[in-house]
């Protein structure tokens, strides 16, 4: 005897995994609803193809998709930054995961269809396995691809958020109320005084984006800087910006793989942003390579996105098939261990993870404010994965999911001398 499978709501499939409810309203194209009806903010999936995203990559990846691809639409937030909706997913929604029977009704009941998973988004990046025909992991051809996916969007889009300063990384808020701006200067200062520069000393910015950096050295401490980048777009728009200012007598960025750097004997190396392509089993090569480029008594400052405990994990879902394809995270401990094995000694390290989510929440009014260009610059898809993105990592400095640390270590001479000063400078 056959037993006709029973129809279920998508709602009530919702519920199902969500039994303490949601902090807003969701309805879906087969007339269901849950979540309270007075939200301003409401949550609609508005076709097949957006369930047959979430049922075949559940997590945050099957609902990017669908939002991606407009099949979830979302009202009561601005795109560029959905951040109330993002801190409501994070800090509210909890999702249980139902028994094998309860998956079983619900499959069943909102059809077998649905398991055939649609095309993904053109947006996102190649899964981890078929990566490996651009090379394996974190060597230098597919770290070169890797970069390319995330930083070539778009110079131009990158203005938009990041502002005059064209700075991708951590600002330091001298307070609360200080501009992009100003942090962003600071965090350059804050990085040049703990190197102890001064003027024709040799700095190496090794993942040096747009130039900041270098610019920075050479500008205010006449320091004679070397930045390398595996972005062309970043470094085509350094050198002009270097040009333009007047620096080129002291700066200099190139397009090059950090460990294809020839020089030796800095005098300072700063790493900004650069740890998290690494890949945490390279850490001894990089900082090996790293302490090698350095004359005894030179610093190195390591400025990286953080776990806030040592358990290695990998990255979520979304932040690898569409933000930072291969990039891995880890406490700040394992990051000073690594170090220390390498053969430096550390001499300060800092916690700025507050400031990083003030960071991620200028740049994502930045993209409000030039929400129509961006869009029209790289397309609306493209526009709402970034403004998702900023908004949920934001979340997630302020719930100490991340964190930001600053490192400083120093090659000792051969009489264990460091070349540094009884008290740090940087902190008067």
């Amino acid at each position: 005897m056959t037993t006709l499978a029973t129809q279920v709501s998508i709602a009530d499939a919702l519920t199902t995994v969500t039994p303490a409810g949601l902090p807003f309203r969701f309805t879906a194209y087969d007339g269901s609803a849950t979540g309270p009806e007075d939200s301003p903010i409401h949550m609609h999936l508005a076709s097949e193809r957006g369930l047959s995203y979430v049922l075949t990559a559940p997590g945050d990846l099957g609902l990017v998709r669908a939002y991606v691809m407009g099949d979830l639409e979302i009202t009561g937030i601005h795109e560029g930054n959905p951040y109330d909706l993002m801190r409501m997913m994070l800090n509210q929604v909890h999702f249980e995961r139902p028994t094998t029977a309860e998956a079983l009704r619900i499959v069943r009941g909102l059809g077998w269809s649905h398991l055939k998973p649609p095309p993904p988004p053109p947006q996102e990046h190649l899964p981890k396995w078929r990566r490996t025909f651009e090379g394996l992991r974190h060597s230098k051809a597919r770290d070169k691809a890797a970069i390319h996916h995330h930083y070539d969007v778009s110079n131009t889009f990158y203005e938009w958020i990041l502002g005059p300063s064209m700075t991708y990384t951590c600002a330091v808020y001298p307070t609360a109320e200080a501009s992009l701006e100003e942090a962003q200067y600071e965090k350059y200062d804050l990085v040049a005084r703990k190197l102890g520069l001064q003027a024709g000393q040799r700095l190496l910015d090794v993942g040096c984006g747009w130039g900041g950096m270098v610019r920075h050295a050479a500008r205010e401490y006449g320091v004679r800087a070397l930045g390398v980048t595996l972005s062309s777009a970043q470094a085509e728009w350094a050198n002009e910006t270097i040009k333009r200012e007047g620096l080129e007598h002291l700066a200099e960025v190139r397009f090059l793989d950090y460990r294809d750097v020839a020089e030796r004997d800095f005098d300072a190396i700063s790493s900004i942003g650069l740890t998290e392509h690494i890949g945490v089993r390279n850490y001894p090569s990089y900082f090996g390579f790293l302490l090698d480029r350095l004359k005894p008594g030179g610093r190195l400052l390591n400025h990286s996105i953080t776990r806030p405990d040592n358990r290695f994990r990998s990255t979520g879902a979304f932040i690898d098939r569409y933000i930072f394809p291969d990039g891995e995270l880890i406490g700040s401990g394992r990051i000073i261990a690594e170090a220390q094995d390498a053969g430096f000694e550390v001499r300060h390290e800092e916690n700025l993870r507050e400031h990083y989510a003030l960071t991620l929440a200028a740049w994502s009014d930045n993209l409000v404010a030039h929400w129509d260009e961006a869009v029209a610059e790289v397309g609306h898809p493209t526009a709402k994965i970034w403004g998702l993105y900023l908004a949920a990592c934001r979340v997630g400095f302020e719930r100490n999911n991340t964190q930001l640390h600053q490192i400083l270590a120093v090659k000792l001479d051969d009489d264990a001398n460091a070349h540094f000063p009884l008290r740090p400078t940087w902190l008067s």
